[in-house]
């Protein structure tokens, strides 16, 4: 069949993402809905870690950004509909927040690398990411014992660190993280 005749997949709006089933976990991009794998036990433990690192941070400096981990809504277009629901994401604006997402890019993303789809962090969302506004991406590789950086505000693209780095989250002044930390912590 030429391109043209092919069919194409069927696109959703707003209403129709938020009347999904509440156990299905799943992303849109372009208006299309992708599903999402359950995340693993090192995936959850890495997110943990660095969760409760960044969430120290901010109420030490009595800052006033927000943390949010999956599943939690980012609402980056209407039109075309894109939401994604990072593994871990910092909100520096309040006014994107409303009691059903965050209406915008969140300040800084990361993602934790799932076996099963390792594309939509590498390729896929740093794209979106970077054309909505997002400043900075990480992408953690457990397999790999990366750290990717993307700082889109400075255009610093794809830094890799290894898991026995200290690496610096560049929309705080002076939050260091410690990855070969989290590393002995959990065994990776």
């Amino acid at each position: 069949m030429p391109p043209a005749l092919q069919p194409q997949p069927e696109t959703i709006t707003l209403e129709e993402y938020e009347s999904l089933p509440g156990e299905k976990r799943a992303e849109v991009f372009d208006g299309i809905v992708y599903d999402m794998a359950s995340p693993s036990q090192i995936h959850q433990s890495i997110s943990m870690q660095l969760s409760t690192i960044i969430n120290n941070y901010i109420l030490r400096k009595k800052g006033t950004c927000s943390i949010f981990c999956a599943p939690f809504d980012v609402k980056l277009s209407d039109n075309p509909l894109i939401i994604v629901q990072p593994d871990i994401m910092v909100v520096c604006n309040k006014d994107k927040l409303d009691e059903k997402r965050c209406n915008g890019a969140p300040d800084f993303i990361i993602e934790i690398v799932s076996p099963g789809n390792p594309s939509d962090d590498y390729i896929r969302k740093p794209y979106y990411y970077k054309n909505y506004g997002v400043r900075e991406y990480w992408i953690v590789d457990p397999r790999r014992k990366t750290v990717t950086i993307n700082y889109f505000e400075k255009n610093l693209l794809a830094i890799q660190y290894s898991f026995d780095s200290t690496i610096k989250v560049h929309i705080f002044d002076d939050l260091l993280i410690d990855f070969s930390n989290i590393a002995e912590l959990l065994n990776i």
